[in-house]
């Protein structure tokens, strides 16, 4: 006789948990949660008081000793950002936020992906066009360009398909 009952299982799978629930289990997650929902409180306040271009590439960092850290995605906004300290400052605190100071730094975005190299191919049929009309035009860059787009997609003599 087993001491488990058949409806509970103690070695099951563990079930998925809500992370705010974890979150406030012990006190250096209670920490955490603290300083990710302060962030999220600051990031909520600088969209709604920064204009659109720079709402969206700030980021804020942690206030320690009443300086705040901002991270700018490149120059321009950084300066752009120091230019409105005063102001933003004033609207901070009066939102509540104790701060006494910015640090603006700038820590740019990461790089995006390059586009994928154009691999268009032209039909037969549309290169045989392209060089046709390439022989009616006189001498000139056009008619040179026309010329050398149809050889590039001109399939080589005795190439299948």
């Amino acid at each position: 006789m087993s001491r488990f009952s058949s409806f509970s299982r103690p070695f099951g799978p563990p079930r998925p948990q809500p992370l705010a629930e974890v979150l406030t289990r012990t006190d250096a997650f209670a920490a955490l949660r603290a300083g990710v929902e302060q962030i999220a409180a600051l990031e909520r306040d600088l969209k709604q008081l920064l204009p659109d271009y720079l709402a969206t590439s700030v980021e804020p960092g942690f206030i320690k000793d009443g300086v705040l850290s901002l991270f700018a995605a490149h120059n321009a906004l950084a300066a752009r950002l120091r230019h409105l300290e005063p102001s933003l400052l004033a609207d901070l605190q009066q939102r509540g936020w104790a701060v006494n100071a910015l640090k603006v730094r700038v820590r740019p975005l990461p790089a995006k992906e390059p586009p994928p190299i154009k691999q268009a191919r032209m039909t037969p049929a549309g290169a045989d066009a392209l060089r046709e009309l390439s022989d009616t035009l006189a001498p000139s860059p056009l008619q040179a360009a026309l010329a050398k787009m149809a050889a590039r997609h001109q399939k080589p003599r005795g190439e299948k398909k």
